[in-house]
């Protein structure tokens, strides 16, 4: 499991997962969309961004997540999520700009099977595993 000469990390994964996502257009940005695919259990995973001003927005999605056994994954920071699902603008040199934020995104088609998506599962096994 690793990606040049290093391994890759849980959230290189979620990066590498959500990018093949959007290739296929299985990513959902946005809380009231996420929302919506999750209460008709039509996610696979759900990401979700703890830097919300909002705790109630935390609790609502945690709640949907558990009672549909949906995976969920917690980042910290909106704007890293925002970039992750293409809320922004490619500059010349390949930085992303006018990055907007995003507090929830839900996957709902992976795309191409990758060595970031099985590590993406190994973490949800070990975790469910664990509990």
């Amino acid at each position: 499991m690793s990606v040049g000469d290093g391994t890759m990390t849980l959230m290189e994964a979620l990066q590498v997962t959500l990018k093949n996502a959007l290739v296929v257009d299985g990513v959902t940005q946005g809380l009231r969309e996420s929302v919506k695919k999750l209460d008709k259990r039509e996610a696979l995973l759900c990401v979700l961004a703890e830097s919300t001003d909002e705790k109630n927005i935390q609790k609502l999605v945690e709640a949907l997540c558990k009672e549909h056994n949906i995976n969920l994954i917690k980042i910290d920071d909106a704007k890293k999520l925002g970039e992750w699902t293409g809320l922004c603008k490619i500059d010349k040199e390949g930085q992303a700009r006018k990055i907007v934020r995003c507090s929830c995104a839900v996957v709902d088609n992976y795309g191409q099977e990758s060595q970031a998506l099985d590590i993406i599962n190994e973490h949800f096994k070990h975790t469910i595993s664990e509990a």
